[in-house]
């Protein structure tokens, strides 16, 4: 290569390409997968029975958590969906693609969108939850949004012209701003923080009410708060000390026995180690002063969770969640090795994702098991999409397709998916149909549950 000519820095990469060339490239893979292929049935060939997927998903978890588990999963049809993403991946597995992967969160229902503050204390809104997170078709991160605005907007007794409309738009958003990011300078559509001026970018203003409410609530959702309203300082009678200790509420919060303490604070010791440098040096300044047993989510009922309570300068405290991570439900139906360590999977894929990750992302490994560490509900809040009416839904539907396609233009070029969607409104309505399709499925499928559960099946709990 002569003086003057343009070299690449990295090889294979899409960045070495022409802009003009990607586009062609994207728009080429019209012919073998166009837009209307995606308004596809709901149930795929290699889907398993839905009950028989349900018995097997609780392999390996905590025996005594599985009623909770299934109790809340038969709560609702959204409520089932959001721990059947592996049942979405069986039926997604055969579905037309693109050919174009990203880096998938991987269970992107509308739920898995949520506020946090960035180091600087600034409240930005993304997806937040990467259990499932791999590489893989972007279709299957969009149709699954989808599909889950029309079971949320149904739990909330939204019109079904409303729940297919908010569907269609965050497919409509989606695409809009994978285009708008690949006109962009790469530093800007790269370092594009999702605040609350991407409600006006999304076209999302009926929605500002509820984001700053849900602001207002993250800013106070901090790790102060967390300790004053679960821990106390508890005499140590053996050592004439006062403990600053969890307060059990069973099941949610309960206490570990000395061993499991050992097992997690050596588990954050080697923790350290997958910090950047600079954070290995804040992290260490603290010292642990207790850990308890706490039950999250619907889909991680039953993994083993824990929060480690930590104490820093004067009065300061900080809560750590130490959460067990299992292979991704998505990997068998995409054909990809074995991850090394799934805490590392998890971590990564959120590094490369989110816009901004926390400073005390990492991951480590307790009694042989992969797991992820973070800090617990600090500065975090969220929308609830099935609380929200008509025009809301609409709007949360345009707000979660526009962080999703920045989320996922972080992995995929921009300019290749610009070419793919030219200006072509076909792919909304083929993915509005199919998440109507697919939200039906689902009612079925947790009918199904709910007929188990009470011919004696499966034993179910409900939350207090």
């Amino acid at each position: 290569m002569g003086a003057g000519a343009e070299r690449p820095l990295v090889d294979g990469r899409h960045g070495t390409a022409d802009p003009d060339e990607l586009y062609a490239r994207g728009k080429a893979m019209r012919e073998s997968a166009p837009p209307a292929s995606h308004d596809h049935e709901a149930a795929g060939a290699r889907r398993p029975d839905a009950l028989d997927f349900v018995e097997s998903s609780n392999e390996g978890r905590l025996e005594n958590l599985i009623p909770l588990r299934i109790g809340r999963m038969a709560s609702s049809p959204f409520a089932f969906f959001r721990g059947a993403a592996g049942l979405m991946a069986a039926d997604l597995a055969d579905a037309p693609v693109s050919g174009l992967d990203a880096q998938l969160c991987g269970d992107a229902h509308a739920a898995n969108f949520g506020l946090y503050g960035t180091p600087e204390g600034n409240i930005v809104m993304d997806i937040n939850d990467f259990d499932e997170t791999v590489p893989g078709p972007w279709e299957w991160d969009l149709k699954r949004l989808s599909a889950s605005l029309v079971l949320a907007g149904r739990e909330g007794g939204v019109s079904e012209s409303d729940c297919l409309e908010s569907a269609e738009d965050a497919v409509k958003s989606y695409r809009r701003t994978m285009r708008g990011l690949a006109e962009l300078p790469f530093l800007r559509s790269w370092n594009a923080l999702p605040d609350s001026s991407v409600l006006s970018k999304a076209k999302a203003h009926d929605l500002i009410d509820d984001f700053e409410e849900a602001a207002d609530k993250a800013r106070k959702n901090t790790s102060a708060k967390v300790t004053a309203k679960w821990t106390r300082h508890l005499d140590d009678h053996e050592t004439g000390t006062r403990r600053h200790r969890f307060v059990e509420d069973p099941p949610v919060l309960t206490h570990v026995d000395d061993a499991t303490v050992d097992a997690v604070h050596e588990g954050l010791r080697s923790y350290v180690d997958t910090l950047r440098e600079s954070r290995r040096n804040l992290i260490a300044r603290y010292r642990m002063s207790d850990v308890a047993f706490r039950v999250v989510g619907t889909g991680s009922v039953g993994l083993r969770s824990y929060v480690a309570l930590l104490h820093g300068n004067e009065d300061e405290d900080l809560v750590l969640q130490v959460k067990e991570a299992r292979p991704s439900a998505l990997a068998g139906y995409l054909d990809l090795p074995p991850a090394e360590h799934q805490g590392e999977r998890i971590v990564r894929g959120a590094r490369l994702v989110q816009a901004e990750t926390d400073i005390l992302l990492g991951w480590t490994t307790i009694g042989g098991r992969g797991f992820i560490v973070r800090q617990f509900r600090n500065l975090k809040g969220d929308i609830d999409p099935t609380e929200l009416r008509g025009n809301h839904l609409d709007d949360y539907g345009r707000l979660a397709g526009a962080l999703l396609a920045r989320a996922h233009a972080r992995s995929i070029h921009p300019r290749l998916l610009a070419g793919y969607f030219a200006e072509d409104e076909d792919l909304d309505e083929a993915i509005g149909r199919f998440a109507v399709r697919y939200a039906d499925q689902t009612e079925a499928d947790h009918a199904a549950l709910v007929t188990a559960i009470e011919q004696g099946r499966f034993p179910a709990e409900l939350d207090d």
